[in-house]
């Protein structure tokens, strides 16, 4: 459903597209392909190009990186289609093969932040690496041998409690994952509260991606 129209006219200026497509890899890898595309809807000045036409990329970037089953980066590669200062900005395409040896689901956003924060890095690349987290969630939650639904494991699901709707007292957890559902206070107890409280030790070091900033 589309957002409502506005009351007032308006004038389009600047659209940004991120487009995030993972593969899986033939040695049991998986890839992830980020790209970003900004571009103006009107003829503009841009860095060291010169006047571009109205629709014409500004930051045109692809960041790919490679990951095992437990989000490690294996791999990871940047390249630039389109960059505002030219060799100013393409010239720390190497510098994010860095990404390599982080894990998307312990603390990788502040990682990136402390490894390509400011001169360090490319702003646009960065913030286009803040979305392969949730991309590698979506990648792996509906592969063969895996479900959504609650299957009795000792390890809590890493992503409770990450977001509004994962809260561990509301209802989608208490549907979908009843052993580790915790009532509000004042409510029942739930007959697995002790046995998830008692098992969750494992799973307190690994941090959501929707908490992870």
């Amino acid at each position: 459903m589309p957002l409502p129209q506005p009351e007032v006219s308006r004038t389009p200026l600047h659209t940004r597209s991120i487009r995030v497509q993972s593969y899986a890899r033939d040695d049991g890898l998986f890839d992830l392909e980020a790209e970003l595309i900004d571009s103006k809807a009107y003829e503009h000045e841009s860095g060291t190009r010169g006047m571009q036409p109205a629709g014409a990329p500004i930051h045109h970037m692809h960041l790919r990186i490679t990951i095992d089953s437990r989000f490690n980066i294996l791999q990871a590669q940047s390249l630039y289609d389109a960059a505002p200062y030219g060799e100013g900005c393409t010239a720390i395409e190497p510098q994010y093969g860095d990404l390599v040896g982080l894990n998307l689901m312990r603390g990788f956003r502040q990682n990136v932040k402390a490894r390509f924060g400011r001169t360090s890095g490319c702003t646009h690349m960065t913030e286009l690496s803040s979305v392969l987290p949730t991309a590698a969630v979506q990648t792996m939650a509906n592969l063969p041998g895996t479900s959504v639904r609650d299957t009795g494991s000792s390890t809590r699901p890493f992503q409770l409690d990450g977001c509004h709707a994962l809260r561990v007292d509301g209802p989608v957890v208490q549907r979908y994952y009843p052993r580790w559902y915790l009532v509000p206070e004042g409510g029942s107890p739930n007959p697995d509260a002790a046995v998830a409280a008692a098992d969750a030790g494992t799973a307190d070091s690994l941090v959501s991606p929707s908490s992870d900033s």
